[in-house]
């Protein structure tokens, strides 16, 4: 599955961001198995939500907002053990990848090709976000439940919930409308 730039361009509506990640996306989604209309479709839409629109790569707040991924159950669930890990492995990339746990996961994966637990901001990078967000859509068995046109499974999966469903939905509608799905 191609995603052509008009096709980014319906979705997104910039073309310096379709330019900057369109090669991206299409140099891997087949390795990632997001190889059908109805598969791409879902994962834009979750890109879409997590990213607003491709314009973020990092999740945003002030320090204190990510002490939360310090503390109790979201710590130990994120594998943070160290002080400073909420901050440091907040989430990057298309889909927010979060926590140390998930950080080494990717980086000992084979597809991470630099040091991101010393250097995370690589996971704000055009090749590194794809790659990333490619990677946990996989690890996370997304395409079954894309298949299966199921965005209250795959938005849990993602998020951990239903936060921003709303959002992900409509996105999913003009997604769904840019790549004739």
């Amino acid at each position: 599955m191609k995603v052509t730039r008009e096709q980014m361009l319906a979705i997104i509506g910039d073309g310096q961001r379709t330019d900057y990640f369109l090669h991206y996306i299409n140099a891997w989604a087949t390795t990632f198995g997001i190889n059908t209309p109805l598969r791409m479709a879902h994962f834009l839409a979750q890109v879409c939500h997590e990213t607003n629109g491709f314009k973020l790569l990092r999740e945003v707040g002030k320090p204190c907002y990510f002490n939360k991924y310090e503390q109790g159950k979201l710590a130990k669930m994120l594998g943070n053990t160290q002080k400073g890990d909420g901050t440091k492995y907040k989430g990057r990339g298309l889909l927010m990848l979060t926590g140390r746990a998930n950080y080494e996961a990717y980086q000992n994966s084979g597809y991470c090709t630099g040091d991101i637990m010393t250097n995370p901001e690589w996971l704000e990078k055009p090749l590194g976000s794809v790659k990333s967000g490619m990677w946990y859509w996989w690890k996370k068995g997304l395409n079954a439940l894309a298949d299966k046109d199921n965005i209250l499974g795959v938005t849990k999966k993602i998020n951990g919930g239903t936060n921003g469903l709303d959002s992900r939905k409509k996105w999913l509608v003009k997604c769904k409308k840019a790549l004739d799905v």
